[in-house]
């Protein structure tokens, strides 16, 4: 059964002109985009967003990095999607990031790192209700889809 998950194109990428590139990616491998959205992300969404990382000494650095320009937020359906787009996306910390990631290949420290994806189906289900009412997210048929399962 497909899952669905959502990603974030953060300010950084938007701004050095990489969205095309990424969201590139995420399509070569077969996941379909069940929702997109080009947005600046409201200060109540960005506070639900980061509410696991309230009073973290990181926390305002991540809201204001969140706040500060442009993203694009998708909701991206596929087999395993979780998994395989966090391991798509790369390592947070830039030292242990790996060629042919997104991270690993693109963004230049631990703040600007790009891109966010869910980590689970919990948070996944629980993010995806911040960005995107039900009837935005859409069902419809893609050439990979018939090669999805086997």
């Amino acid at each position: 059964m497909a899952e669905k998950t959502l990603v974030i194109i953060k300010p950084d990428a938007v701004y050095r002109g990489f969205s095309g590139k990424i969201i590139n990616r995420f399509e070569e491998v077969g996941f379909s985009i069940a929702a997109m959205k080009f947005q600046k992300v409201s200060e109540k969404q960005a506070v639900e967003h980061y509410k696991e990382h309230e009073g973290r000494d990181y926390y305002k650095r991540l809201m204001n990095f969140l706040l500060s320009g442009p993203v694009i937020v998708m909701v991206l359906e596929g087999p395993d999607v979780i998994t395989r787009i966090r391991k798509m996306t790369g390592k947070t910390i830039a030292t242990e990031r790996e060629s042919g990631t997104v991270r690993g290949d693109y963004s230049v420290n631990n703040l600007y790192n790009l891109i966010h994806s869910s980590d689970s189906s919990e948070s996944s289900a629980r993010e995806i209700s911040i960005f995107f009412k039900p009837e935005e997210i859409l069902e419809y048929e893609t050439a990979t889809k018939k090669y999805w399962f086997f």
